[in-house]
């Protein structure tokens, strides 16, 4: 049964993706962002040779009716939270038999001396918000919070 599951997830990703209409893009400082469906928010820079790929759903309608507005937080706060729930993040993938592989499937390579620029610190936080708060899960000491 599970594998069934698993067939179908990976069927709809892949019909989803040749069903995907032209991506919109924009340009903001290095950074550009994609928004390919309602599912999926790419972030990518390639002087700095990073990208960003957020697929789950629900996460951009969120992101945009529930998530405090671009310039809430300061850089410097969303750098420090991020480098917290990424730390436990690759803790929780390093440990599948102690955590649910299906939530943690990849490390993240989110380094502390590279300046990732506000819009990439400022989708990543609100992803582990967003994260925390659907999957019951808890990233750190602090309680996530919109």
């Amino acid at each position: 049964m599970k594998s069934i599951y698993y067939i179908i997830l990976i069927s709809l990703c892949f019909i989803g993706c040749n069903a995907s209409k032209p991506s919109t893009s924009s340009t903001k400082k290095a950074s550009e962002i994609k928004v390919a469906d309602n599912d999926t928010l790419r972030i990518e820079n390639d002087s700095l040779e990073y990208q960003v790929i957020i697929i789950e759903p629900g996460f951009n309608f969120w992101l945009e009716s529930t998530a405090k507005p671009e310039g809430y937080y300061s850089q410097e706060f969303l750098e420090s939270r991020n480098y917290i729930y990424v730390v436990e993040w690759n803790n929780r993938v390093m440990n599948p038999s102690q955590y649910d592989p299906n939530l943690y499937e990849m490390r993240i390579d989110y380094r502390p001396d590279i300046n990732y620029g506000y819009e990439v610190n400022y989708k990543m936080y609100n992803y582990f918000i967003y994260f925390q708060l659907k999957y019951k899960q808890k990233l750190s000491g602090f309680i996530p919070r919109i």
